[in-house]
């Protein structure tokens, strides 16, 4: 869903619609809303409305990440087949996904990840979504666990978890860099860095790190 929309002509007091208004007011200002009185103001309603849904502007810029998830997870469940993907055609399936929904909204993205040069503050508005990736992560390498017999074959739900997420943050730096038509050279990063973090738990690494390690230097990214 595109949610960089313009403005509806009604006012939309939904928890989805102040998100909207959020988006395309950074948008059209040029900054973030700078109060939630001037903020509900210029988009048509109460004050009381947005607090229904938010306690501060800060919750709603958090919020933005947290909806891309829920898009995102949306769409990869409606895909055919999905309940029978193996791990692996999962979170191909979540980051493919993940990175459509950026691309509908990309110029917010982009403003809103370089609008604070200071890296903690864009990890402050990704915080909800470390925790949903996290969790999503989680739950594909626990159903792994649970296919093994025995316990040290199994491996760590947040070692993995974390890893999806460093590998997230990666991913999404190359996207904003990303000029290609469509972003195809995107789609090839998420399949070959995908491929690689699962044969490293599978303990067949090297020829998905070698030809990732290839990618990765024709690409100028090491």
């Amino acid at each position: 869903m595109d949610m960089a929309t313009k403005k509806a002509t009604q006012k939309n007091t939904s928890k989805e619609g102040i998100l909207t208004s959020y988006i395309n007011s950074t948008l059209e200002d040029g900054h973030a809303p700078t109060s939630v009185f001037k903020f509900c103001k210029e988009n048509g309603f109460e004050e009381s409305e947005f607090y229904k849904h938010f306690g501060s502007l800060e919750a709603v810029q958090k919020y933005v990440w947290i909806a891309f998830f829920e898009n995102t997870e949306a769409v990869a469940a409606k895909t055919e087949g999905y309940d029978q993907y193996s791990n692996r055609e999962k979170m191909l399936a979540f980051f493919y996904s993940f990175f459509e929904v950026l691309t509908l909204n990309r110029s917010y993205v982009l403003f809103a990840l370089k609008e604070h040069r200071n890296m903690l503050k864009n990890l402050e508005q990704l915080s909800g979504l470390r925790r949903k990736v996290k969790e999503f992560a989680s739950g594909l390498i626990e159903d792994k666990n649970a296919e093994k017999q025995f316990k040290l074959t199994k491996h760590s739900p947040e070692f993995f978890s974390e890893g999806a997420w460093l590998q997230l943050l990666f991913l999404l730096k190359f996207w904003m860099d990303d000029s290609s038509p469509s972003f195809e050279k995107t789609d090839v990063a998420i399949e070959k860095s995908v491929n690689t973090i699962f044969d490293v738990f599978d303990n067949t690494p090297l020829d998905s790190l070698l030809d990732f390690g290839k990618f990765l230097w024709k690409e100028k990214m090491v």
